[in-house]
């Protein structure tokens, strides 16, 4: 075996598993994630081993994309059927606690009825006991809230089913990530080592930083002979060196896909909700070869699949010196902490309030309120950012919208002047129960779950938040259409659909009123 240090490949792909099931916050999250068990994976895949060739023929019609479908052949079903044995055997714990919620949500609306609630702790399932408080709001509607820094400390929060699975970005993409389990396949490697394991800080930095293949072998802990094959494979002696990671003077803005912006200055670097293809070889857009060497700040704005994005924060790990998410309302279950689940997974985390500043040298970090797209539930943990940098004032307004324009007065009073503001229009979003009612106790109707959103602003509202900030440029983004990312936002637009028709209007609008408005796809730079 040759000693001479090898480079990481610019085009690897990581994926964060969960019983083999592509990670997010709800599954790591303990609670949510044995809601996700027992409600929507275990169903998916008793459905598909009931009808695997429905299956296959769901995945293969573009207008099913996004569904509850398992997107493997029908030759591989003996692999599903054994992974669900599996789950079931050594899921034991997590599926008593769906089994607990469950039960909860029923007791207290057959039991709370703005009476005391000291009684019915003597009714709560034993798998909850001790990790949850029942509690009325002011108008007596009852709720649990979850004791969650325990809930991780527990048995319910589990490492042991955590894995990785790396393959190369040859500008394929993997099955829909919220309905298809990962398989071991000849392409991929799949290793038993938990999300928190610095060996996978240590291949990544090899992207940068070569090491012998036997260190390689070591940091990850490698020593199957088939898997030591395979590693190879994932590395080269080559690195691909990028100019401009950095800038000099001035300020930059990059935009890297959907809702990822890089910001920087001459001292500092700022990255937004990362999401980043690791298709170099596409040629169009910046990917992680034109990173910094590193990053001070990490944005996460919410805890949705396409912003809160292992794919991407497993390979910049080594490189974050401090992830900053919002505070969650503690203990509901619809808004799991993000600063709980991150520094399990290894990273150094802070949590902000609205309007609550981080100051850097020649600039600010400000949390601003993040206005709905989601459904009307009660998610605390979620923010929009305003941030001045070399002189511009910059506001970060991700998938929030306006249905109170006035809130964006109120933020334009308390952070001073926009000059530049990123906005996303997905204005007809995903229902309710496509990412939540796996959570729910009790069945949402269909009907009801239809008007109840993940939605963006439309032009209308777009065009008051450029407005009342009095920004002078505006970008829409976030509307997930780059082809990279599709596995996981599973959007499909034509220039029909009412989001693009909604975008053109607003670019029309903001042209009319004098400010320069652009409909930003998979690469743009900003230099001042």
């Amino acid at each position: 075996m040759s000693s001479d240090p090898l480079y990481v490949k610019p085009n690897v792909r990581i994926e964060g598993l969960v019983n083999q099931f592509v990670a997010w916050l709800h599954l790591i999250a303990p609670v949510q994630a044995a809601m996700n068990l027992a409600n929507l994976q275990l169903p998916t895949l008793d459905s598909y081993l009931a009808h695997p060739e429905t299956h296959q023929a769901a995945v293969a019609n573009p207008r099913m994309r996004g569904g509850s479908f398992v997107d493997v052949p029908v030759s591989r079903a003996g692999e599903v059927r054994r992974l669900r044995e599996e789950i079931q055997r050594h899921c034991q714990p997590e599926l008593g606690l769906a089994a607990a919620v469950k039960e909860t949500g029923q007791l207290l609306r057959a039991n709370a009825t703005g009476y005391a609630l000291t009684p019915l702790y003597q009714q709560l399932p034993a798998a909850l006991r001790g990790y949850a408080e029942l509690v009325y709001d002011l108008d007596n509607q009852p709720s649990v809230r979850l004791l969650e820094p325990l809930l991780y400390r527990s048995h319910y929060y589990r490492a042991d089913r955590q894995s990785v699975h790396l393959t190369i970005d040859d500008g394929s993409l993997p099955p829909f990530i919220l309905s298809t389990p990962r398989l071991d396949g000849p392409g991929g490697l799949h290793l038993p080592l938990p999300l928190d394991h610095p060996g996978i800080d240590g291949f990544f930095r090899c992207r940068d930083h070569p090491e012998p293949y036997e260190s390689i072998l070591e940091i990850l802990e490698i020593k199957e002979r088939t898997d030591v094959e395979k590693l190879r494979g994932f590395l080269t002696e080559d690195p691909v060196m990028t100019n401009g990671r950095g800038i000099t003077s001035g300020g930059r803005i990059r935009y890297l896909g959907h809702a990822c912006l890089l910001l920087q200055s001459e001292s500092v670097s700022i990255l937004v909700d990362p999401f980043i293809s690791s298709n170099h070889a596409a040629g169009d857009r910046f990917t992680h070869v034109d990173l910094p060497d590193r990053i001070d700040y990490c944005l996460i704005t919410h805890g949705h699949q396409d912003h809160f994005v292992l794919e991407t924060l497993l390979q910049l790990r080594h490189k974050i010196e401090l992830v900053v998410v919002p505070r969650n309302g503690s203990g509901q279950l619809q808004d799991p902490s993000l600063r709980l689940a991150l520094q399990r997974l290894g990273f150094t985390v802070t949590e902000v309030d609205d309007f609550d500043e981080l100051p850097f040298d020649g600039g600010r970090i400000v949390a601003t309120p993040f206005a709905g797209e989601h459904c009307d539930l009660d998610i605390r943990a979620k923010t929009t950012y305003w941030i001045s940098l070399a002189g511009r004032g910059v506001f970060i307004g991700v998938d929030s919208s306006a249905q109170q324009p006035e809130l964006y007065r109120g933020i334009s009073a308390a952070t001073g002047p926009t000059d530049i503001a990123f906005i996303g229009m997905e204005c007809d979003g995903a229902p309710l129960n496509w990412l939540y009612g796996a959570l729910f106790t009790q069945p949402v109707p269909r009907k009801m779950s239809s008007t109840r959103k993940m939605s963006g602003s439309d032009a209308a509202q777009a065009g008051e938040i450029v407005q009342r900030l009095g920004a002078r440029e505006a970008y829409v983004y976030a509307m997930g259409e780059e082809d990279w990312l599709q596995h996981v936002m599973a959007t499909s637009y034509t220039p029909e659909s009412y989001q693009l028709q909604q975008v053109n209007r607003f670019l029309a609008d903001c042209a009319g009123r004098g400010v320069r408005a652009e409909h930003l796809l998979v690469r743009k730079e900003l230099r001042w």
